[in-house]
């Protein structure tokens, strides 16, 4: 009986020990989660789905590159004008909402 209830009362610890990581979705879930309601939406199955799902989770990553070198293109500008302070900020913010 002893033994019982030490399993039962680690079970429920160990549940409450993973819940924290279950409910934190990562960005990469949350493209999952995005992508795999637009599929559903389209009705795609089999191959098509899976070409779906392969250009729409890339195409997130790909977002960030092109942000990722606007803001590299943006800041060496700022840098070549040689602005600083409240100018550069005023600068990058113009630059990047481009």
């Amino acid at each position: 009986m002893r033994k019982l209830i030490s399993i039962a009362a680690l079970a429920i610890a160990s549940q409450f020990a993973l819940a924290p990581a279950v409910l934190a979705a990562t960005p990469q879930q949350e493209r999952m989660k995005e992508c795999n309601a637009q599929a559903g939406e389209k009705g795609l199955k089999g191959d098509e789905r899976k070409a779906f799902m392969k250009q729409c989770l890339s195409a997130k990553k790909d977002g960030r590159a092109a942000q990722q070198e606007k803001m590299k293109t943006c800041n060496a500008e700022a840098g070549k004008q040689g602005l600083k302070g409240d100018a550069r900020k005023a600068f990058m913010k113009e630059c990047l909402s481009k």
